[in-house]
């Protein structure tokens, strides 16, 4: 594998990107922009209430009631949108618990757990650069 600049690229290389290791064809083709998971998760998670959800529930597991409580603004029928989502794409588990009236609770699943991560590494540099990104 080689650089921009031509140079050899050792496996230990840490300064090369890693979205930057491949060449994509030019044009990329709409069916490669379709079928990339990068893009996806991006698609997913940019909605306004995406990644406040994941966040909260970063901390610990929610009542629905609770989280309703927690997002300012959002309604019960967007959160339940959201949730459903993120329950379908394996990133928040949902819980029903035998009580009268039934509980249910949401908690992120292992796959939503490893998302902090990198999300939080992406805020770290919105964080960072909050100044030079236009409003």
């Amino acid at each position: 594998m080689t650089t921009k600049e031509g140079s050899s690229m050792s496996g230990t290389h840490t300064d090369v990107p890693t979205v930057l290791a491949h060449d994509l064809p030019r044009p990329v083709p709409v069916a490669e922009q379709d079928a990339c998971p990068v893009g996806t998760i991006f698609d997913r998670l940019g909605d306004r209430w995406s990644m406040l959800v994941i966040v909260l529930l970063g901390g610990r597991a929610h009542r629905y009631n609770e989280l309703h409580r927690a997002i300012e603004g959002i309604s019960q029928r967007m959160l339940t949108r959201t949730l459903r989502t993120l329950e379908n794409d394996n990133l928040v588990s949902r819980t029903v618990h035998p009580t009268v009236p039934p509980s249910v609770e949401y908690d992120l699943t292992p796959l939503g757990r490893s998302l902090l991560a990198p999300v939080s590494a992406l805020a770290d540099w919105a964080l960072a650069h909050a100044r030079e990104l236009r409003p």
